[in-house]
């Protein structure tokens, strides 16, 4: 393993939507958690819970979801809502360069929306990713421990990019909460957020090469020096 530090992975660290057929070994998984788990935490809550999936759940996962795409595509299972409606300026402009970034990347122009759709369906498929993590949170706990959880995501994202593996925050999970909850036997008492793809990157895989641009530090801080 090649140390790097904290600037060197937070820069190099991207969501990787293309994966080798190579399997993670649970141990290397245990260690990725093992050091997420110092993550920070208000008051030591760990609010968190992770629900991992690799062979036969992974594959159970995935069909439960293929089912539920094919029967209501369109369906939203969430209570959580990943954007506000009518998003504003400049969060809408960047939302959509992005998407048409990545898409140029792939070679799926915008007329062709059924590649896109094809492409978006892969996000259930953990982009081929071996190994799947699912994050929720009992409803009890409010909005400082939903950012508790997302510090242990950036975590796990950090500490795999430092062991020379490739992770994708996958909002696109939460459409297909319910499902998920369903297959897993996760309780009503967790509220789920999201999923995480987790393996090694196909870097030959042009979409791979998507590197998501970030606004001037001049654009979100502000100074308070008088």
């Amino acid at each position: 393993m090649t140390e790097k530090s904290v600037s060197a992975l937070l820069k190099s660290r991207i969501s990787t939507r293309a994966f080798l057929d190579k399997p993670v070994s649970e141990s290397d998984i245990r260690e990725i958690l093992e050091i997420a788990k110092f993550s920070p935490s208000g008051g030591n809550l760990q609010p968190w819970k992770v629900h991992v999936v690799t062979g036969a759940a992974r594959a159970r996962v995935i069909a439960a979801a293929r089912q539920s795409l094919s029967g209501n595509p369109f369906a939203v299972e969430s209570e959580l809502a990943i954007y506000p409606p009518n998003l504003w300026e400049p969060y809408r402009t960047r939302r959509y360069a992005l998407g048409e970034e990545m898409y140029e990347k792939l070679g799926i122009p915008r007329e062709d929306k059924a590649g896109r759709l094809a492409h978006l369906a892969r996000n259930y498929e953990f982009f081929g990713a071996p190994v799947g993590l699912f994050f929720t949170l009992d409803r009890r706990f409010d909005k400082g421990q939903w950012a508790h959880l997302g510090m242990l995501m950036l975590s796990i994202a950090l500490v795999a990019e430092e062991r020379g593996l490739a992770t994708c925050m996958q909002e696109a999970w939460t459409t297909r909460a319910k499902t998920v909850c369903d297959e897993l036997g996760i309780p009503d008492s967790e509220q789920f957020y999201c999923g995480m793809a987790l393996g090694y990157a196909d870097k030959s895989a042009p979409v791979n090469a998507l590197r998501s641009s970030r606004a001037a530090v001049e654009d979100f801080v502000v100074f308070h020096q008088e």
